[in-house]
């Protein structure tokens, strides 16, 4: 019980933080998240449920995330072409340069990670790395 509510407490207070940092942007750390995605995929647009997919969160969520971003001019919805029916997020120029900017700023905070070193910050990601593996979080 110990280790659950440390690492629950540890979540909500980088989670603050994290906020904190993006809130100059209008962000928040699960927004931040969506374009940072959406930066990384090929053409800058990814469909709504594999946006969810990847983040793992509710298609709920991703529609209210997309919502938010594209009302902030930081992302667009179109139809996908391969199918006509699905939808995509599509970053803007805007929501890129958000990205560029709100990255630097939390790469400057060490992601709110700075008083730990490079080796403690390995071994934490080793520790928790096992327990997203059995969750199926990614591969080993």
């Amino acid at each position: 019980m110990a280790a659950v509510t440390s690492i629950m407490r540890a979540h909500q207070i980088l989670l603050a933080q994290l906020d904190t940092l993006l809130k100059p942007y209008d962000l928040t750390f699960a927004r931040y998240e969506a374009l940072v995605l959406l930066t990384f995929s090929r053409a800058g647009s990814l469909p709504l449920s594999k946006i969810g997919e990847r983040l793992m969160v509710h298609p709920t969520s991703v529609t209210n995330t997309v919502d938010r971003l594209e009302r902030a001019g930081l992302v667009r919805r179109m139809r996908n072409p391969r199918d006509g029916r699905g939808v995509l997020a599509e970053i803007t120029g805007e929501g890129r340069d958000i990205v560029r900017r709100a990255t630097a700023d939390l790469m400057n905070a060490g992601f709110c990670m700075g008083m730990y070193d490079d080796a403690e910050l390995d071994e934490m990601f080793g520790l928790l790395r096992t327990l997203r593996v059995a969750a199926g979080d990614f591969s080993s």
